[in-house]
């Protein structure tokens, strides 16, 4: 009965040992990372700078607990749908008119996060080399993109190409708004602004305004193929947009801040030397 009990004892001792062990095994692959499981956030990005940038990001926010997915677009359309529909967690693409132009259109309840940067819009042509050149009746081509039509008739203004109407908002200026057009110059804005550049280098219009990002996309350098570029102190911020409320997440605010560090914004400014500027 002894030799029983005894053997009994040990073998619920080799249990108890095993058991702890393996308790020990998980608890040190546990605080192998130092972490619970990271959190996984899909964001909707155009290619350039947008997906470059959060590549650059993506490492620092491991290694604060969050994994990021990135989802590389080439329009201005799917990525709000697809945030609408809860394919991303976010996307990171737009300025805050066309969010809020998105919004009015399609009725989204979508929010601002938070703005990373601005994309200078820039005037290029292959015919002329500064807009003092430009010929009576040139025709200048703009994108589709009804947000950005005021930025770009204030652009033309500011290079004093045209004058808009006094009082009114320029974020929303339209071709109509124009009471001085000294050369008589003609606006095409029916084109699909992923198709602009493709249009630049065929020589197409006298002048084309096109968006950096889709400039630096397919091989242009703003800084040194423009005639001109936007000033930096433009209005028109990127933003990490979200469905209302998720703005308050962690993760959501975690990517905010390694966004807008110190380090990814000198990265920024490294990368893209002025055609890509950083909020701060």
């Amino acid at each position: 009965m002894k030799k029983f009990l005894s053997g009994l004892f040990l073998s619920v001792l080799v249990l108890a040992l095993a058991a702890c062990g393996t308790d020990k095994k998980e608890d040190a692959g546990s605080n192998a990372s130092g972490n619970e499981e990271n959190v996984t956030i899909k964001v909707g990005a155009s290619n350039t700078p947008h997906a470059v940038i959060l590549e650059k990001a993506k490492p620092i926010l491991a290694e604060q607990g969050v994994d990021l997915e990135i989802e590389p677009y080439t329009d201005y359309v799917l990525p709000n749908q697809d945030l609408d529909s809860g394919e991303l967690n976010a996307n990171y693409f737009q300025h805050i008119p066309y969010l809020d132009q998105q919004i009015e259109d399609n009725g989204y309840d979508f929010v601002n996060a938070g703005g990373v940067h601005i994309e200078p819009i820039g005037i290029y042509s292959k015919k002329y080399k500064s807009l003092e050149e430009l010929p009576e009746g040139a025709t200048i081509i703009l994108s589709n993109s009804v947000s950005d039509h005021g930025r770009m008739f204030a652009l033309l203004e500011a290079k004093g190409l045209i004058k808009l109407k006094d009082g009114i908002d320029k974020t929303a200026a339209t071709e109509a708004n124009i009471v001085e057009n000294p050369k008589k110059l003609k606006f095409d804005a029916d084109i699909a602004p992923e198709m602009l550049v493709q249009m630049f280098e065929n020589g197409e219009g006298d002048a084309l305004l096109i968006n950096s990002n889709f400039a630096i996309d397919n091989g242009l350098n703003p800084m040194e193929d423009s005639i001109t570029l936007e000033d930096k102190e433009s209005p028109y911020v990127n933003i990490i947009a979200v469905r209302a409320g998720d703005e308050t997440k962690p993760e959501i605010k975690k990517l905010l801040e390694v966004l807008t560090s110190e380090e990814i914004q000198n990265f920024i400014l490294e990368e893209w030397k002025g055609a890509v500027v950083p909020v701060k």
